[in-house]
């Protein structure tokens, strides 16, 4: 059980986004999906929560064709934190996270934040470690607290699957430390799409990495995260040392190359 996903193609306006794409996930597992700007991380992900529908391939999630569901069916089992997810009216952090409970809904139109949503609302702060803020105005959170709530708003639809787009931008050292280690203890089978290769050596369990919507490389930080594949799809020059304390590796950047270089 876990997540497959089974030759994956995806094209716009005759360009193709994502190429056969395949790849599996065991349950539990948190998964870095890198790649440089444009190799079609984001377009993947939105592949993989059934909001777009692939030309070609399948995504299933234990057991069950993502494609096969309705719209509503998807979001009760996977959770999808896109960029900018930030809500454009003044609500205040309680209000945010109950919208997760909205694929809850069980009639057309029905209504939501009763006693039993606030309850999962709740423990879905206390999750992320922001149950202080439930009475916050959104609009007040500095961005740090801005993501974790927004991890719990994900939380609150109870997935399966949590996949995160970029979850660590415009956040400071700490706040990205703190973030990773949250999703982390979650303990829910996580895609997150990352830029900075040393946290998802950190923080992640396996690396899908991406080149021109391409898998080029899949495996633990330690097989992908290499000096020959860095250069090649990167096109920079690395070391590889390994970190003092959790053994993870730890990339040191020095000088660009020619992409594709030896």
């Amino acid at each position: 059980m876990g997540v497959d996903l089974d030759g994956l193609s995806f094209a716009i306006d005759g360009t193709l986004i994502v190429r056969d794409f395949s790849a599996s996930l065991p349950t539990g597992s948190v998964t870095g999906l890198l790649g440089p700007n444009g190799a079609g991380k984001s377009t993947l992900l939105r592949l993989v929560a059934g909001i777009d529908r692939a030309d070609a391939g399948t995504v299933t999630l234990d057991g069950v064709s993502i494609g096969s569901l309705t719209r509503q069916e998807a979001a009760r089992r996977i959770a999808l934190l896109e960029q900018n997810a930030a809500p454009s009216v003044e609500l205040t952090v309680l209000d945010v996270v109950l919208l997760g409970r909205i694929p809850h809904r069980t009639r057309l139109m029905g209504s939501f934040g009763g006693d039993d949503d606030r309850v999962v609302a709740i423990d879905a702060l206390q999750a992320v470690g922001a149950a202080e803020l439930a009475d916050r105005c959104w609009q007040t959170l500095s961005g740090g607290q801005q993501q974790r709530v927004q991890i719990a708003r994900a939380m609150a639809q109870q997935p399966k699957l949590l996949l995160l787009d970029e979850p660590t931008n415009h956040l400071d050292v700490s706040a990205q430390l703190a973030l990773l280690g949250q999703v982390r203890a979650l303990g829910v089978t996580a895609i997150m799409a990352l830029h900075d290769l040393n946290l998802a050596a950190a923080y992640c369990d396996q690396i899908l990495l991406l080149d021109g919507g391409r898998l080029v490389a899949a495996g633990t930080p330690d097989e992908v995260l290499t000096p020959e594949i860095i250069g090649a799809v990167y096109g920079v020059d690395c070391f590889i040392l390994q970190h003092p304390r959790g053994g993870h590796p730890v990339i040191v950047y020095s000088s660009a190359t020619s992409k594709g270089a030896s």
